[in-house]
């Protein structure tokens, strides 16, 4: 298939950055967003002001809401917030999604109520339907820009994996790809938890050494529960797993890490997401994470000091001695 039709469900920054890179790409793409307000101003400004400001759109995107125009695409970009993506994907099927598209979820998350991870709800709510993944340390923002960055695409069906491998030949993203569909999903999505608690350490300002050894010790409870979860332990050694960790947890950019800076620097939770445009993922997969971990029994401080601070049990340095309080033990035992 060498000029596929193409689609982005969700127009926030991330779907808008998916969308310039396969304008880039030469293929005309429907990016499809909910709020008919935005949409139109998408259109008028030529730019998606709200969520990738200063980015100019390709003509070859074309923002619209109906989802009829987009199901029509032989692949589709799903780029909606985790706790979206189960009702849209339920919209995608009224509006005659086909047995053949394609669809490439791009959303990080554990769904809150079952633990499921996104490929899981699809597969759900649009049984039959082939489903891959994609992730790795991506800011919108930049790929937006053209600066280059890598991620992993994972399918359990390797003969589609060129194919969408090779939608972003001659872009500035290079995209690897793995059978590892779980671990995938898996670091992309918990990495998100880690980032919010750097950006605490960040906001209380306990300094460099602290934020290297709390990432650290992220990426060996990352690795702890996505492998008692299904994932393979290289996996999270790769861009979904250390490689998003990094950016996240150090970028100033990442909406997680400006959140655990607000609440490390005092502000409450209703204060910090009262505030922003963009969901903060870390925030319901904290939730989804913690509840996962105590199914299986796992040790998780980490996490557990995070949702005890997003659920005002703790503060923030309650948390930060907890953690260094903790028993003493070999860095051997993961």
């Amino acid at each position: 298939m060498s000029t596929p039709k193409v689609s982005v469900i969700g127009a926030g920054g991330w779907g808008t950055a998916l969308a310039l890179l396969m304008a880039k790409r030469g293929l005309e793409v429907a990016i499809w967003g909910h709020d008919p307000a935005h949409v139109q101003s998408m259109r008028t400004e030529g730019e998606n002001s709200k969520y990738l400001p200063s980015v100019p759109l390709s003509p070859l995107i074309r923002p619209t809401t109906s989802l009829e125009e987009c199901v029509v695409g032989e692949i589709l970009f799903l780029a909606v917030p985790s706790s979206h993506l189960r009702s849209v994907s339920a919209l995608l099927a009224e509006a005659g999604l086909g047995k053949k598209t394609i669809l490439l979820s791009c959303t990080k998350g554990i769904e809150r109520e079952r633990g499921l991870l996104m490929s899981e709800v699809l597969g759900e709510t649009l049984p039959g339907v082939p489903v891959a993944v994609l992730s790795g340390p991506n800011l919108a923002g930049e790929i937006g820009r053209g600066i280059p960055a890598a991620g992993v695409i994972g399918c359990a069906d390797p003969e589609l994996l060129p194919q969408l491998q090779a939608l972003f030949e001659g872009t500035s993203f290079r995209a690897y790809t793995s059978s590892d569909v779980r671990g995938i999903q898996l670091g992309g999505a918990l990495k998100n938890v880690f980032a919010v608690a750097a950006g605490v350490s960040d906001g209380m300002g306990l300094g460099e050494n602290a934020r290297a050894g709390l990432v650290t010790r992220s990426l060996a409870e990352m690795t702890r529960l996505g492998v008692a979860m299904g994932g393979h332990p290289g996996t999270f050694g790769g861009l979904s797993g250390v490689g998003d960790l990094m950016v996240t947890c150090f970028s100033t950019q990442s909406r997680n890490h400006q959140v655990g800076f607000r609440l490390g620097s005092g502000e409450s939770l209703s204060e910090v997401t009262g505030s922003m445009t963009m969901v903060a993922e870390g925030i319901p997969t904290t939730i989804s994470a913690h509840a996962c971990a105590r199914r299986l029994n796992l040790e998780t401080p980490i996490i557990d000091e995070v949702y005890a601070l997003i659920h005002g049990e703790k503060t923030a340095n309650q948390a930060m001695k907890a953690l260094m309080a903790r028993q003493l033990r070999s860095e051997e035992v993961l």
